[in-house]
């Protein structure tokens, strides 16, 4: 299948932050060629004529909870602790199957509307493979892992270590590297799992090569907490036991230590920044700028529904960029750093061969209205991005060539159908929950 993007701006997203007027040609879910304006395009298949629009890589964000998705507006004005034990982990244990499939697909949903391609997913204890049966069908391009939690709570959102690594295993098994879909352990933060399991679990997925993805240093009742536990600081512990590295994702990372932000630079472990979420639940500003200074690679996720309460990457960039600067100056997080944190660096910290235009890599793409009334004005396409546009300026999404989103609808499913599944489940998880 060959297609050819003819007449748009091409915001390249690359190192150079480079734009081009030229036709972009795809090729087998790849970006083959750039063809001068009003070239010769009869030996391709489909042209689409992209006048007045702009074309640039579809975003990566690598922090989500699909599985919280149904659940948004039901956990708000808590801190961290008490939104997880008194709310979110009761929820999500009265999960089933259905209920899962259904808040995953309303949260893919979402974010395939908004342009993001690809994600790097935590689920809950039970039922990861609803997550990936809604991924499969959507086209997304997902890592996604099991919620892994050894430790008792309240809520019984848990499992006895040797089962939950044998179900963490079996589902790397069964989904990793399957087309789009990939496997990626997920132990959910260090107060609620063993040191057994998580050393364990850092064997199990580097002997099949996924990434690890926690949660690290986002609340200072939580970095308290893993001193009391292990007698050192968060990051630290975490290094200690192997689960640092160019194969880890931490999410949030806060509330470091000089010495923590040395380690994260040094074993070029990803911290997955996601300011929406931080500042909805009160926990404070991660220190992106100096992270990256240290060259640290920083990435955007909107994190779950119930504590953002939108997975929009749009309104994270913006949220990235604006928060450092009463803290730092004006002149810190401009808008083309912060969008490289939500194409080239996130594609980069998933393996991904996508996250700029730029020949060879597969075409994972976004088809951009500019002229939207919010949106429309002069200077640079990143300034607009980060600073003005919205989900409503996406028209097309492709994912490796292949055409996931047109006209505002997902093509593979139906809208209504994922709400009135989502409205189902929610009625039927509520009636299970104590008030």
């Amino acid at each position: 299948m060959s297609l050819v993007l003819r007449n748009a701006l091409l915001i390249c997203c690359d190192e150079n932050h480079h734009t081009l007027e030229q036709d972009l040609v795809v090729k087998d879910g790849r970006i083959a060629e750039f063809r001068p304006p009003g070239s010769d395009h009869s030996d391709c298949e489909e042209i689409i004529d992209c006048s007045n629009r702009w074309v640039m890589p579809s975003f990566v964000q690598t922090h989500t909870h699909l599985v919280q998705t149904l659940f948004r507006g039901l956990a708000d004005d808590l801190e961290l602790l008490d939104w997880l034990s008194t709310r979110i982990w009761p929820m999500e244990a009265a999960h089933d199957p259905e209920s899962v499939y259904w808040s995953a697909r309303l949260g893919i949903t979402e974010l395939l509307l908004g342009g993001t391609g690809a994600i790097l997913d935590m689920a809950t204890v039970h039922h990861t493979d609803s997550v990936f049966e809604a991924a499969r069908e959507s086209g997304i391009r997902a890592h996604i892992g099991q919620a892994m939690m050894d430790r008792p709570n309240g809520s019984g959102l848990s499992m006895p270590t040797d089962a939950l690594l044998t179900t963490s295993c079996d589902l790397a098994d069964r989904w990793h590297q399957k087309g789009r879909l990939h496997y990626a352990y997920a132990p959910r933060f260090v107060p609620s799992c063993t040191e057994d399991l998580l050393k364990a679990t850092v064997q199990e997925a580097r002997q099949r090569r996924c990434l690890l993805h926690t949660h690290a240093s986002e609340n200072l009742d939580e970095v308290a907490h893993v001193r009391e536990l292990t007698g050192m600081d968060n990051v630290a512990y975490l290094h200690d036991i192997g689960l640092s590295g160019p194969d880890v994702v931490l999410a949030h990372c806060i509330h470091l230590t000089d010495a923590e932000q040395q380690i994260l630079a040094q074993t070029q472990t990803t911290v997955a920044h996601c300011p929406g979420s931080n500042m909805k639940l009160g926990s404070g500003i991660a220190p992106i700028p100096e992270l990256m200074s240290k060259g640290v690679r920083c990435t955007i996720g909107a994190d779950g529904a119930p504590c953002n309460n939108r997975l929009d990457i749009f309104a994270e960039m913006r949220l990235a960029a604006l928060m450092q600067k009463p803290r730092l100056g004006a002149q810190f997080m401009p808008a083309h750093q912060v969008l490289d944190m939500a194409t080239r660096h996130g594609a980069s910290a998933l393996g991904l061969p996508s996250g700029s235009l730029e020949i060879g890599k597969d075409a994972d793409l976004v088809l951009i209205n500019p002229q939207k009334v919010h949106a429309w004005g002069g200077g640079e396409p990143a300034s607009a991005l980060v600073y003005a546009m919205t989900p409503a300026c996406i028209e097309r999404v492709w994912i490796q060539g292949d055409l996931l989103v047109e006209n505002g609808s997902v093509i593979g499913w139906s809208t209504e159908e994922t709400i009135e599944g989502c409205q189902r489940s929610l009625r039927r998880i509520m009636e299970t929950i104590p008030t």
